[in-house]
């Protein structure tokens, strides 16, 4: 592995970056392009030092958080799409579930399919549900089909037969004719991205990864060519490769994989960015030693750190807002993943982390709407034109103007006081001042308090969906925030839902790009199994050869990304006979023999019956178990993470105090707040509320009843007044 690493992370507002070099860590900020993010990475690249055409290139490796993927599903700027399934089959993606979103809404629109009615395509053929054919594939036929499929000039395929995920045969021939004829055509196979049963999801994943293909390759190869042109990288002969800085790209489910693997499958990098912070989270919570309390003892409990030997298995709850979106997740000790998750109102059935996402960020717009009540987001300012303080056109105001004019964003101190870009308060009141008459007259801080009340509100839902919806008590989590925006709203929704400690990393505002950093690099596969799980146990052959297959899958694609000998972790689906929906537990694979095959399948149905015991309050031991799929995930280490300690000193902060203004805590007016600067911020200092601390990367506000410490890796440690 190189000996520096760059975190690159995406946002809707900036873009982040984190330096890993030396065991010395730097960040920057750029604002992000829209048209070109490319052009924002290479700009903070070469901030860096680590591209330039002047120098030799650095031995330097990138992991990249992009939206591209999510843009493209929200904004539906895929490519053109076609779809090739079994005959009778092609309206599956529109029919879909007969799911209401909106139980009691008399009219709801549902998404529009990503393929159009006139580019689904029908081949002859047909499985059973065991795979055996049916119905030969009818080549001849298929043949005048793929006539039509260039005729309508679709820029990628989705191909998806019936119970293919038992027998490709069909598909991969069918993908071999496709590919002779229409060379330029790219074309996703479900038996390869999704090979489980269920023929919506299985279809929408697969759709999902052809709509995404072209654009995703397409970035990639261009951000490659970039890098390369930045570092001057130019070949000498026409024989000669251009070279480039090897890239990483951070995939849903929380680890990363090479850019030509990440371009292959794009439906896993969906959640990308937002996976990243949650990583990078759980890892600084580690770190710290945070440590969970049990309900009764939540408000009378100390803030609880220890070193690096203390707890592992920390609870948190990750709170990161950025410029367009707040992502919030809830790990219970682990980081929380799941195959059943929904982007842009399509079902994903690939490994992502659980997370839940809102429109509710920093450039978030507020508005009245035709009642008259104020509504902010989900539309956002973006980078272009901004929030109206940035002073590039933008003249709605958003959450950023809000928090700049009740004071809790200093124009003086924005990122750090670098004088990187200068905020206009007045713009920002004006705009305020505007949305206020339209509110009944409200004076310009009673409309940003309303500003920030109503975003708080949309947050805070997100938070007890997380939460309390799951059954979670968040008095006995942490609050991690992070994101440029999240420390300043931290109390918040600590708040809120009484929750009675905040971390507060380091460099909060970038931690979803040192999450990139630390990310190990992860593959993973899976098969459809169906079959009794008892008779599985007695006869293990089946479960054999079907891990033995995932296993050879996933050492292969490691093996291309330098990882020899991954760490394997194998699960399976389970559920009682007549459910329509499984439950994934722990399997110990691999299993040599025959006999630790059976015990590894008896250990994953008492795993099972306790699971369901756990999440639906009973189990039926003596019902039939049914084994649905096998799940393999392959993991390489990433780097390692090692924040440097000091001992605890003084509690008096004075030395980092760098100012004293009036803040807008409420509607009763201005409160007297000192603000400090966190670099100068020493392990021991103490402060208590109202404060404001400023950094390069975010500011945090520590609210009127709540103190601050700062402990021995510089994280500072939020509580409630007398807990």
């Amino acid at each position: 592995m190189p000996t520096t690493l760059v975190g690159i992370d995406v946002g809707g507002t900036f873009t982040d970056f984190v330096l890993l070099q030396d065991g010395r860590l730097q960040v920057h900020k750029e604002a992000t392009t829209p048209e070109d993010q490319s052009r924002a990475i290479l700009a903070g690249l070469t901030h860096l030092g680590i591209v330039s055409a002047a120098d030799a290139p650095v031995d330097a490796e990138l992991v990249h958080g992009t939206t591209i993927a999510t843009n493209a599903l929200l904004e539906r700027r895929g490519a053109r799409t076609a779809l090739l399934t079994t005959a009778g089959f092609v309206d599956v993606i529109e029919i879909g579930r007969q799911n209401r979103p909106h139980l009691y809404a008399l009219h709801q629109e549902r998404p529009h399919p990503l393929v159009d009615a006139d580019l689904r395509f029908e081949a002859v053929e047909r499985l059973d549900v065991n795979g055996n054919i049916l119905t030969p594939l009818d080549e001849d036929a298929l043949a005048l089909t793929v006539a039509e499929i260039n005729a309508a000039a679709p820029q990628s395929l989705a191909l998806c037969f019936l119970h293919s995920f038992r027998n490709p045969q069909h598909e991969r021939r069918a993908a071999q004719i496709l590919r002779r004829a229409c060379p330029d055509l790219v074309v996703s196979l479900s038996s390869d991205i999704l090979p489980e049963y269920r023929e919506y999801e299985r279809t929408a994943t697969t759709v999902i990864n052809a709509y995404l293909l072209p654009l995703v390759g397409s970035y990639l190869e261009h951000l490659t060519d970039a890098l390369a042109e930045a570092a001057g990288e130019r070949p000498q002969n026409t024989d000669q490769q251009r070279a480039s800085l090897p890239i990483r790209v951070m995939q849903s489910n929380g680890g990363a994989i090479g850019a030509s693997q990440a371009a292959r499958e794009p439906a896993r990098l969906v959640l990308s960015g937002p996976a990243g912070g949650v990583v990078g989270a759980f890892r600084i919570a580690q770190l710290a030693g945070v440590e969970d309390m049990p309900p009764a003892a939540v408000q009378n409990s100390p803030l609880t750190t220890g070193q690096e030997s203390g707890r592992q298995a920390p609870r948190i709850i990750t709170f990161d807002m950025g410029g367009t979106s707040t992502d919030v997740a809830l790990c219970p000790g682990r980081v929380p993943r799941t195959t059943e998750s929904e982007v842009a109102g399509l079902p994903l059935r690939l490994p992502v982390i659980d997370i839940h996402t809102v429109g509710a960020g920093g450039g978030s717009l507020a508005r009245v709407d035709a009642g008259g009540g104020l509504r902010v987001g989900p539309e956002s300012a973006g980078a272009v034109p901004g929030p109206v303080c940035y002073a590039r056109g933008g003249q709605q105001p958003t959450v950023t103007d809000a928090n700049l004019v009740l004071g809790r964003l200093d124009a003086g101190q924005f990122l750090g006081g670098s004088g990187a870009m200068e905020l206009d308060v007045s713009a920002a009141e004006e705009a305020l001042a505007g949305l206020g008459a339209l509110l009944g007259g409200l004076s310009v801080h009673e409309s940003a308090l309303g500003v920030i009340q109503v975003a708080n509100a949309r947050m805070e839902r997100a938070l007890r969906r997380v939460s309390v919806e799951r059954g979670f008590d968040p008095r006995t989590f942490t609050l991690v925030p992070f994101g440029g925006a999240g420390p300043l709203h931290a109390c918040d929704l600590a708040d809120a839902l009484g929750i009675p400690r905040i971390l507060l990393p380091p460099s909060p505002g970038v931690l979803s790009a040192l999450g990139l950093l630390i990310a190990d690099v992860v593959h993973e596969s899976s098969q459809a199994l169906l079959i009794e799980a008892g008779s599985l146990a007695q006869e293990p052959a089946p479960l054999q050869e079907l891990s033995a297959a995932l296993e050879e899958r996933v050492k292969a694609v490691l093996a291309a990304e330098g990882v020899d000998a991954p760490a394997l972790e194998a699960s399976m689906d389970l559920r009682y006979r007549g459910q329509s929906y499984e439950l994934s537990v722990p399997l110990d694979l691999p299993a040599p023999d025959s006999a630790q095959a059976s015990a590894a399948v008896q250990r994953s149905i008492e795993a099972f019956h306790a699971a369901h015991d756990a999440r639906y309050g009973y189990a039926m031991r003596s019902e039939t178990v049914e084994s649905v799929a096998v799940r393999l995930r392959g993991t390489g280490p990433g780097a390692a993470l090692s924040l440097p300690q000091e001992p605890l000193g003084h509690p008096d902060p004075e030395a980092a105090r760098v100012a004293a203004k009036r803040v807008w805590f409420g509607p009763n007016g201005s409160s007297p707040t000192v603000c400090y600067d966190r670099l100068l911020l020493r392990p021991g200092n103490r402060l208590d509320g109202p404060a404001i601390v400023f950094q390069f990367d975010t500011t945090t506000v520590v609210a009127p009843g709540w103190s601050a410490s700062v402990d021995e890796r510089h994280n500072l440690l939020l509580a409630r007044a007398g807990s």
